[in-house]
């Protein structure tokens, strides 16, 4: 499924998007994990790259009426040297909710 997903201030389109529900052992609460993959372009390589440093993020996902905080427990790319002109990387990102 692809939608639309707002990390922080940056708006990501989302593709093979995946909800999970974990429940952590010790409270019994329940975290959403989301699964998806982008396309990154070398142009906007630097400022994705900043973003996903930060770890820590407030998550919006307007289709699913969804906000939250949360972290990167995933994270992979296709490409790992973007400064070179109109390429695209495949990134895969995997995040969980944070209370």
């Amino acid at each position: 499924m692809a939608m639309h997903i707002w990390i922080n201030d940056t708006q990501i389109h989302a593709l093979n998007f995946k909800e999970q529900w974990l429940e952590a052992s010790d409270t019994q609460q329940k975290k959403r994990k989301i699964i998806f993959d982008f396309k990154v372009t070398s142009e906007d390589y630097y400022d994705i790259a900043t973003l996903l440093y930060k770890i820590h993020f407030h998550i919006r996902i307007p289709t699913l009426e969804a906000e939250f905080d949360a972290s990167i427990v995933d994270y992979s790319t296709s490409i790992t040297d973007l400064y070179k002109p109109n390429q695209v990387a495949d990134y895969h990102l995997e995040l969980i909710e944070q209370n």
